[in-house]
């Protein structure tokens, strides 16, 4: 399938902050597609451009073939939503939602068989009546939603939508928007800061960094398969070690870090002895338990001797702050049984600590800034892994 909408080249600068940097994308039809990164990554600057609400200073931007990049937002099928859903007061959640339809000047029996269907889709007609102070933050939300659908765009762009809603409002409400992107087909692009955000809804996702794209893949793909040190510590939370290559053989190598020991880990970038390693691993990878594990889970396995030095309770999960060597590793432990059922593991537990050669990701690109987001364990001084 070809691309539907494509961003070619582009930049835009503000003064002497370059704030999208020569970004190129190609979004396909109906794709749900997300921009995530850090405030100030350039993000809602590049969906601003695709809105038509600022213009590149350099590159083209093509919709279905046409270049749209000159185009005023009113001249293009791409609606926004924004951060405040910018509904009218003094209009019902139905008069909001015709809005478009009446500018248009559509007759009024197509406007309300339009609308009705918008209501039903959110499951609001009985509040068709009320006004937007009357209803909820999430019901406006959705309004804003179906008002910018009723009319059909080819695109539809959601800034940080669900910033200003509660942590059970704004997870009802990705489902929701799941269920609507799905009912109408059209290319989604949101906007957001939030991974589990992005990763819940998108088809794919461009992780931003300093106006710049760093990553673009499929959620699964940018979590497990990190192509750099920022999208590692950025996309949820990771262990580094830095190490040298001192066997390689097969698919496996084994690199050795200092402070802590030798590391097995699959050689996806077929490195040879001799080279430096930045070698990333999920906390989820790392079992934490007070024996080692049996044979036929331990042959091949990381495994190392180690101390509880920190213990964060989650609910479904816990948290452990794990020392080996000169090293502190943080590791989860999953609740799938009753917690309270367990003898639990607690500070300075001697216990061991072990993940598979397979469960470790080689970092392309490394940072020892970008490194620095990962977190470190409470009150210990921010130092990158691994050093």
């Amino acid at each position: 399938m070809s691309d539907f909408l494509v961003i070619d080249k582009v930049s835009k600068q503000f003064g002497a902050l370059t704030a999208v940097d020569s970004v190129s994308l190609g979004i396909k039809k109906g794709e749900f597609f997300s921009l995530l990164g850090p405030s100030g990554c350039g993000k809602t600057t590049l969906l601003r451009m695709l809105g038509g609400f600022e213009t590149p200073d350099s590159g083209r931007i093509y919709l279905d073939g046409k270049d749209i990049t000159d185009l005023p937002p009113n001249q293009r099928r791409v609606h926004t939503i924004f951060q405040n859903y910018a509904l009218f007061p003094t209009m019902t959640v139905r008069e909001n939602i015709a809005f478009p339809l009446r500018i248009a000047k559509l007759p009024k029996a197509k406007i309300d068989e339009s609308v009705d269907a918008m209501l039903e889709m959110i499951q609001m007609k009985a509040h068709a009546y009320k006004y937007p102070s009357q209803i909820s933050g999430g019901q406006k939300q959705r309004v804003a939603i179906v008002r910018a659908l009723v009319d059909n765009p080819q695109v539809l762009l959601l800034d940080e939508p669900l910033a200003a809603l509660d942590l059970k409002l704004r997870q009802h409400m990705l489902m929701e928007l799941d269920i609507i992107h799905d009912q109408v087909g059209i290319t989604f692009i949101y906007v957001t800061h939030d991974q589990g955000e992005a990763m819940s809804l998108s088809d794919r996702i461009a992780v931003m960094n300093r106006g710049r794209v760093e990553q673009l893949d499929q959620p699964a793909k940018i979590y497990e398969a990190p192509i750099s040190s920022f999208v590692a510590a950025f996309i949820g939370d990771t262990n580094f070690f830095a190490g040298e290559i001192v066997s390689a053989e097969g698919d496996y190598c084994t690199i050795r870090c200092e402070g802590f020991g030798d590391i097995q880990a699959f050689n996806d970038r077929k490195l040879a002895v001799g080279q430096s390693v930045h070698l990333s691993v999920r906390p989820e990878k790392i079992h934490v338990t007070t024996s080692a594990p049996p044979p036929e889970k331990g042959a091949g396995v990381n495994v190392y001797s180690s101390t509880v030095t920190d213990i964060i309770y989650q609910g479904v999960y816990t948290k452990f702050w794990i020392k080996s060597g000169e090293r502190s590793v943080s590791a989860l432990k999953p609740h799938s049984r009753f917690l309270l059922d367990q003898e639990p593991i607690t500070w300075n537990d001697k216990v061991f600590m072990w993940w598979h050669p397979d469960d470790g990701y080689m970092i392309e690109n490394f940072s020892e800034s970008d490194a620095g987001l990962v977190q470190t364990p409470p009150d210990a001084p921010k130092e990158v892994s691994g050093k």
